[in-house]
């Protein structure tokens, strides 16, 4: 859910955090902006561009997400608790 508070949008969800997907679109919204006076192909170009970017972002969230995984599973099974380091891998 999306509320704008004061100029500011506030993006909210319920009992989940949010998906590299909704992280990634707030960050290529955020990153570039397509003035709407611009000329179309010019703007295809933009528009283009803002679809690759939010691709490679998903991506390198993912792969952020998989590393801090791996990290903490190798941590807590170190410390002998491959319990909880299985129920991480199965994420």
């Amino acid at each position: 859910m999306e509320v704008p508070v004061n100029g500011v949008s506030v993006h909210t969800t319920v009992n989940r955090g949010r998906t590299p997907e909704e992280v990634a679109q707030e960050a290529v919204t955020k990153i570039i902006s397509i003035s709407e006076t611009a000329e179309p192909a010019l703007k295809q170009q933009a528009e283009a561009f803002q679809d690759r970017m939010y691709h490679v972002i998903v991506y390198a969230i993912e792969q952020g997400i998989r590393s801090d995984h791996t990290t903490l599973i190798n941590t807590l099974t170190a410390q002998g608790y491959t319990d909880t380091a299985e129920l991480i891998r199965k994420l």
